[in-house]
Parts: C-alpha cells; sequence; structure tokens
C-alpha cells in the first residue's frame, strides 16, 4: 500500500514527474544534439560543394548518437557492476554491518533495561525477521 493514500488521485504528470521530466530532457537534448549535428554537416558540405541531404544526415547522426549512448552506458554498467561489488563485500552498507549494529543495539538494550531486554529483543525478532 502506497505511504500516500492520495496518490492514485493525483495526475499522471504528477505521480510521474521524474519520468516526465526525465523524457523532456532527452527529447531536448536529442532535438539539440540533431540540431547541431545537422548545421556541422551543413558547413561541411557546403565545404566541399556539395548540397546537404537530409538522408545523407541521419546514418552519421545516429552513428555519433549510439556513439555516445554506448560510451555512457558502459560507465553506468561499470559503475553498478563496481557499487554492487563493493556494496556486497565488506561495506558499512553490507548484510555484515547490518548484523553488527543489530549485535551492538541488543547489547545497548540489554545494558539499558536488562530486565526486559531479552523478551523486546524476541519480540522485535518475531515482527521484524532476521535474516
Amino acid at each position: 500500500m502506497s505511504a500516500d493514500p492520495k496518490l492514485h488521485q493525483r495526475s499522471p504528470f504528477v505521480r510521474y514527474g521524474f519520468l516526465w521530466a526525465s523524457l523532456v530532457l532527452f527529447v531536448a537534448s536529442t532535438i539539440g544534439h540533431w540540431t547541431a549535428g545537422w548545421v556541422a554537416f551543413e558547413h561541411e558540405q557546403e565545404e566541399h560543394g556539395q548540397q546537404a541531404e537530409f538522408r545523407e544526415f541521419v546514418p552519421e547522426a545516429l552513428r555519433d548518437t549510439f556513439e555516445n549512448w554506448q560510451a555512457e552506458f558502459m560507465s553506468v554498467a561499470f559503475q553498478i557492476a563496481g557499487l554492487a561489488a563493493l556494496y556486497a563485500v565488506g561495506s558499512p552498507q553490507s548484510r555484515e554491518g547490518d548484523e553488527r549494529k543489530e549485535k551492538k543495539l541488543d547489547l545497548i538494550l540489554k545494558a539499558v533495561d536488562p530486565e526486559n531486554a531479552e523478551k523486546e529483543i524476541e519480540k522485535l525478532d518475531r515482527d521484524y525477521a532476521r535474516k
């Protein structure tokens, strides 16, 4: 269940605001990229004394676009793989760190309330099962 019960009543522009903002930025940057590419292509064709034709421009623009995307996706994929490896192997956010924190909190609870600590720890373990 959603944290905000009125979320389903909001318009799709509000509910998916990040998606729409990302889509607008993507389309605007793609149009800007292709427009700048067309201007450069026109100048290059003029230097060679030829008429710029859009059908000759499209393969170059697609190639440039896919080269940029490939470089970005590879960079992001590398960062995600690296983060996943570091997250899973001994980082403070990994499961080992959580287990250590749990043990410390158990010790603190036992020091603060020694009479009820075991009962409260068992209740917490039942309600929020440790994995």
